[in-house]
């Protein structure tokens, strides 16, 4: 099985995260453990999906989670919202 490439792993928990407090007002990780993340993400790095690229690479700012608003996929956002973490036990990991 191939490994997913890591860049791209925190790309989408970040962007879930920064979904769920913008426009659920529901936290799905303590806000260290957002910042952390974020200081991870590498917008210069190119993960094969262009928009994505070209979107960390304008929008993303490490120090807020405001640039989800601008976010080119926020249907596929909400339906990973919903699909994993709405209604679900707040201590479960983001792996």
């Amino acid at each position: 099985m191939a490994e997913i490439n890591q860049e791209i792993k925190n790309r989408i928990k970040l962007s879930i995260a920064a979904y769920a407090y913008e426009y659920k007002s529901d936290p799905i990780m303590s806000d260290d453990d957002f910042d952390q993340l974020a200081l991870k993400i590498n917008p210069q790095e190119k993960t094969g999906n262009i928009k994505l690229d070209n979107f960390f690479r304008k929008h993303f700012a490490a120090d807020t989670g405001l640039w989800v608003r601008k976010h080119p996929e926020l249907n596929k956002l909400e339906w990973l919202y919903k699909e994993y973490f709405k209604n679900c036990d707040k201590n479960v990991t983001v792996q």
